[in-house]
């Protein structure tokens, strides 16, 4: 086997008798000798003067039998099975209780909010009446913070695991083979509830259960192991161990830890903007000037180091739509979304600085929960200065650069509306002064990145937990409650669908 390279404009199609003579080339024999060939690897370059598709490609001889990354799972029926509770139904609970699947374990999955179908009632009611279900919303219910915001697939953590077996799951669940091999996969939020309720039906026709509005309240204990869960109404589980994955925003789960002086620890997390540029902008900068309407809608990612603190672009969503995230009534989060086709008009994308602990002496009083209470404090300001009904205060992105109130505001796709207001009343200034500094940066990487028709929208708050619960590093269990493994963004060990699959997968393989 050989792997090597080639490329091919944007608007050619790969031809499979230029690839075999590719593979006889690079390994030195004729094309007859050539079997099998497989892309493994598929992304997009528009750094030269010419926009190509860079293919990385395995050869195979006719001797060499291929190797398939595609990864087969028999899953077991496991109705007689030794029960395993899993709190929280995002992809961490998901892939954890596909795992226990395989190895015949049984997962008993109690998710807080509705099902994948019934949600979307909930997130209508949300945009329209700003009516805020803080059980069903956004970040809580069925499928995860990640379901509702295009559905990003790509991770830099491959050292927590097989991102194969992640992307080979969804793939059989119904994701197209496409993400198997493209540089930056993604499903897309009219896709992906899809995938979830198949993966649903999939665990329960093994003999799996699911349990939606139950939401988690407490734990039951004998000394320091945990022998199942309290919920909502009354309702108890027990079980041989309890994963908790229940997301970055479950902020009831961080104080019942604090209150009973359970073992946590507070976490740099980051809180900035969702800033939305037209679409046909970001296309034409990032294809310098040489977009057609075949080209996929041109995304970026935009890192700088600025005063000792990282100011990024996060979940940027190309083709995409803003949305409110709130969890609790009297708050504002704001959260972008993208469908498959990512064919809207606008684009957005989430700026963001690094916020540790040290950078907000004034909530130290609340001790582990200091960066859950800033966050929350930021979130209720920003909900009070847009007026209520989740109204975002807004400024033009010239304008805030030059610290002046915008006297109008381009349209936006944030459905419950946005007023005109001074970022720099509502976020602290260690936060705006590095955003400022970042954009003449981010400028200098993408030329017209600054421009009056570009919105900033506050406060996209909700990019990772601020808390951490934690756990031994070689079993994964709580490091104080037996039988509890913390998992996911929620204990503060992940960041996104990737990453979070992949350290449930690990959590249920420790169990």
């Amino acid at each position: 086997m050989r792997e090597f390279e080639i490329t091919t404009p944007i608007n050619v199609e790969i031809n499979q008798q230029e690839l075999i003579n590719a593979a006889a080339r690079s390994m030195g024999v004729t094309p007859k000798s050539v079997g099998d060939i497989k892309i493994i690897r598929r992304s997009l370059d528009a750094r030269g003067r010419d926009i190509l598709y860079r293919y990385r490609v395995e050869g195979y001889l006719t001797s060499e039998k291929p190797v398939s990354k595609y990864i087969s799972i028999d899953y077991k029926n496991v109705e007689k099975g030794e029960p395993v509770i899993v709190v929280g139904a995002g992809p961490a609970g998901l892939f954890a209780s596909l795992k226990l699947l395989e190895r015949g374990l049984k997962p008993i999955i109690l998710e807080r909010g509705k099902d994948v179908h019934q949600r979307k009632f909930d997130l209508a009611k949300l945009n329209k009446e700003q009516i805020v279900n803080p059980d069903s919303n956004y970040c809580f219910g069925e499928g995860g913070a990640g379901t509702f915001s295009d559905g990003k697939l790509y991770t830099r953590s491959s050292k927590r695991g097989d991102i194969f077996e992640v992307l080979s799951q969804l793939v059989f669940f119904g994701a197209d083979k496409d993400i198997l091999i493209d540089a930056h996969p993604h499903i897309g939020s009219d896709r992906l509830p899809g995938i979830i309720e198949k993966i649903r039906n999939h665990i329960i026709e093994h003999g799996g259960e699911y349990h939606f509005n139950t939401r988690v309240e407490d734990f039951i204990l004998e000394g320091d192991t945990v022998k199942g869960v309290r919920c909502s109404g009354g309702a108890e589980y027990t079980a041989k161990a309890v994963i908790l994955a229940t997301g970055h925003s479950a902020r009831d789960i961080y104080k019942l830890f604090a209150s009973k002086g359970w073992e946590i620890e507070a976490k740099g997390f980051a809180m900035g903007v969702r800033v939305e540029h037209p679409q046909s902008l970001i296309n034409r900068i990032q294809y310098h000037g040489k977009y057609q309407p075949f080209m996929p809608t041109a995304e970026y990612s935009l890192v700088s180091q600025i005063e000792g603190r990282g100011v990024f672009s996060f979940c940027m969503c190309p083709g995409g739509i803003l949305v409110p995230a709130s969890t609790t009534e009297g708050e504002l989060v704001l959260n972008g979304m993208s469908n498959s086709q990512r064919n809207s008009k606008w684009a957005n994308s989430g700026i963001v600085v690094s916020v540790e602990p040290s950078d907000i002496p004034d909530y130290e009083k609340y001790g582990v929960l200091a960066q859950m209470e800033f966050q929350s404090a930021v979130e209720r300001a920003a909900f009070e200065y847009g007026g209520g009904n989740l109204v975002a205060p807004s400024q033009r992105m010239t304008d805030f650069l030059k610290g002046k109130i915008s006297p109008n505001l381009p349209q936006s796709s944030y459905v419950p509306g946005t007023v005109s207001a001074p970022l720099d009343e509502i976020l602290p200034k260690f936060i705006t002064s590095r955003m400022k500094q970042a954009m003449l940066v981010f400028n200098k990487k993408m030329q017209g990145f600054i421009t009056s028709d570009a919105i900033m929208l506050a406060v996209e708050s909700r990019s990772s937990s601020p808390v951490r619960i934690p756990r031994d590093s070689d079993t994964n269990c709580h490091v104080k409650l037996k039988n509890l493994y913390p998992c996911g963004e929620g204990a503060g060990y992940a960041g996104g669908i990737v990453s979070s699959a992949m350290d449930g997968i690990n959590v249920a393989s420790s169990i």
